[in-house]
């Protein structure tokens, strides 16, 4: 991987694959997350990303309609593809013909379907080849664990495709302590993908079990769905956050009041509050690579920049203690 960006960044390690600390997440770059968006302003958020120094970008085949984010990035990189590693995930929104299985979230819907057969492991990726247009994954991950299948056996049909090059490294997403033990057990991983942030604790048993493998940690959602950039007052219509209980108008406004010491400590520092968020993540671990999404160059710049903020011992203690106060309404995201 050739990093020739407008801006570099910091560099952190995920088990063996080199990336910037701080990725970008793709999801939002599709319709249906975050209301409507043209595929002219999600090619130009992705390359504000890679132009900013971002080389690890996030996305998976179900983000969108019918592969539609894969598409989006493969189009989008024609030519820039040496400067990125491309992590993608599988088994989710799945094509015709697949048995859903379901897999139960916090979201007003209640579960997802997904299917983490080995069978289709292979056709997911040739799926996600061509859409990225690419003959390489850098890091694949089974989206969500199948109730159904053991870890073990999804996994070792992503080992197949390693040693025969099509993907370069494995990870995991929303696992178990449990699930990451046995997968690793099968084949080295080398990121586990998490929802943590500052209003979601990760668990730490997870957190033990990747620290003693030498596992990477990848927060998705890092800036909780947007919540802890201070700028969310609603949301509207087409936004997959009307699904999610913190986001309803009672608890978001409750959750705004909770988080505003939060917000403060960012103004002190005369950083934005998702600079603060990002770069408190970052002081985590070592490993930890966050995913922050956004549509916008600016806060894409933005965000990035948090990689090079350093918070001194007294500001974490003081968002320690703050955090440890903070009850947030709503349940989960997941």
């Amino acid at each position: 991987m050739t990093n020739t960006s407008t801006h570099s960044l910091p560099t952190r390690k995920l088990g063996g694959l080199e990336v910037s600390a701080l990725g970008y997440g793709a999801m939002v770059l599709s319709p249906g997350v975050y209301g409507e968006v043209d595929d002219e302003r999600g090619e130009r958020a992705l390359l504000a990303a890679v132009d900013a120094g971002a080389t690890l970008i996030d996305t998976s085949d179900g983000y969108g309609v019918d592969g539609h984010n894969e598409r989006l990035i493969g189009k989008a990189l024609r030519g820039r593809r040496d400067q990125v590693a491309i992590a993608t995930k599988f088994g989710f929104r799945l094509p015709e013909g697949v048995e859903p299985h379901p897999f139960p979230i916090g979201y007003a819907f209640g579960e997802l379907a997904v299917n983490g057969d080995p069978k289709h492991v292979r056709g997911y990726a040739e799926a996600s080849l061509r859409g990225l247009e690419t003959d390489y994954i850098d890091l694949y991950y089974p989206h969500f664990p199948d109730p159904q299948i053991p870890i073990e056996d999804t996994v070792g049909a992503v080992a197949e495709l390693i040693r025969e090059g099509l993907v370069r490294h494995l990870g995991l997403s929303n696992v178990t302590a449990a699930q990451l033990r046995a997968a690793h057990a099968v084949h080295p991983v080398s990121a586990v993908q998490i929802e943590w942030s500052m209003w979601k604790p990760a668990e730490p048993e997870l957190l033990a079990a990747a620290r003693e493998l030498g596992v990477g940690l990848v927060p998705w959602s890092p800036l909780g769905a947007g919540f802890l950039t201070g700028t969310v007052g609603q949301v509207t219509e087409g936004d997959f956050r009307q699904n999610a209980p913190r986001f309803g108008a009672a608890n978001l406004k409750a959750n705004n009041d909770r988080f505003a010491p939060v917000r403060g400590v960012a103004e002190e520092l005369d950083i934005t509050p998702a600079q603060l968020a990002l770069a408190w993540l970052l002081h985590q671990d070592p490993n930890v690579v966050p995913i922050p999404g956004s549509r916008t160059p600016k806060h894409i710049e933005e965000n990035l920049a948090a990689a090079r903020v350093r918070l001194d011992a007294d500001v974490l203690g003081r968002l320690e203690r703050i955090l440890g106060e903070t009850e947030v309404e709503g349940g989960t995201l997941l």
